[in-house]
C-alpha cells in the first residue's frame, strides 16, 4: 500500500510515519507538510508545501495512494473557538475535500482525541470542534473514514519529536497501564491500527482506545 501522512514532524506524525516505514505492506509513503521530517528512507518522499491548499495543484501526485493518515493538529490551548475552528475543522476538512475529490477510492483517517463530542453540543470547546471535524468527515466520499480517538501514547524508541510532558509520561508508562489502560496505547498500536484499517476495515468508524488495540492486532 501506499500511504500519505499529514503531521510527520509531531508526536503522533513522526510515531505513525515510524511505523508505516518499517511495515512490510507499506511499499511507499509520502508525507505533506510545511517543512522536512529528517528522515531518510528508501520508502520514503515528501511534498513540502507553505499552504496545504497547494495539494489542489498535486491532483495526479497524490492520486496514487491508498490511504492518508491526518496526524496534523494544534492544541487548543489559548484558542478562542473561532481560531480553534480555523485551525481545525476548517484546515481539516478543506483538506480532505480536495483529496475525496482527487481520489475517492482512499482511505482516509483522522486523529481527532480522547472523549471528542460527537454530538457538537459539549460544554469542552475542543471537544465540540473536534466532534464536527469528525462528523464532517464521514460525511465525505471516501472508500471509508475512521475517526481515531487514541488518548494518551507512548512514544516509540528513536522519535525525537516528543515533548516534556511525555517523556514524563513514558517513563511511568507501566504505573499507567496498570492504572487506566482504556486511555492508553502504545504508539506502534495507533500505527498498525491505520494499516490494518485501511487494508482489512473495521466494523466502527470511531476507534476509542480498545478499539485501536483491538485493530492493531
Amino acid at each position: 500500500m501506499k500511504i500519505i501522512i499529514t503531521g510527520a514532524t509531531g508526536l503522533v506524525g513522526e510515531g505513525v510515519l515510524m511505523v508505516c516505514l518499517e511495515n512490510p505492506e507499506i511499499t511507499e509513503v509520502l508525507t505533506i507538510s510545511r517543512k522536512p521530517s529528517g528522515r531518510q528512507h528508501n520508502k520514503l518522499k515528501e511534498l513540502i508545501v507553505n499552504d496545504f491548499s497547494e495539494i489542489k495543484n498535486k491532483g495526479s501526485q497524490l492520486s496514487r495512494y491508498d490511504a492518508c493518515f491526518f496526524c496534523a493538529g494544534v492544541s487548543s490551548v489559548g484558542e478562542t473557538e473561532e481560531s480553534f475552528t480555523k485551525k481545525t475543522y476548517d484546515f481539516v476538512i478543506s483538506f480532505a475535500e480536495t483529496l475525496s475529490q482527487t481520489n475517492p477510492a482512499m482511505t482516509f483517517i483522522y486523529v481527532s482525541g480522547n472523549r471528542t463530542d460527537s454530538t457538537e453540543q459539549g460544554k469542552v470547546m475542543w471537544a465540540r470542534v473536534k466532534g464536527r471535524t469528525e462528523n464532517a468527515l464521514l460525511k465525505l466520499p471516501f472508500k471509508a473514514v475512521y475517526n481515531f480517538r487514541p488518548g494518551f501514547m507512548k512514544p516509540m524508541k528513536g522519535q525525537k519529536n516528543v515533548r516534556f510532558i511525555y517523556r514524563i509520561f513514558d517513563a511511568l508508562s507501566p504505573v499507567w497501564y496498570l492504572c487506566i489502560p482504556n486511555w492508553i496505547c502504545r504508539m506502534e498500536e495507533v500505527g498498525l491500527a491505520m494499516i490494518h484499517c485501511t487494508s482489512r476495515g473495521y466494523n466502527k468508524t470511531v476507534l476509542e482506545v480498545k478499539d485501536i488495540k483491538a485493530s492493531a492486532l
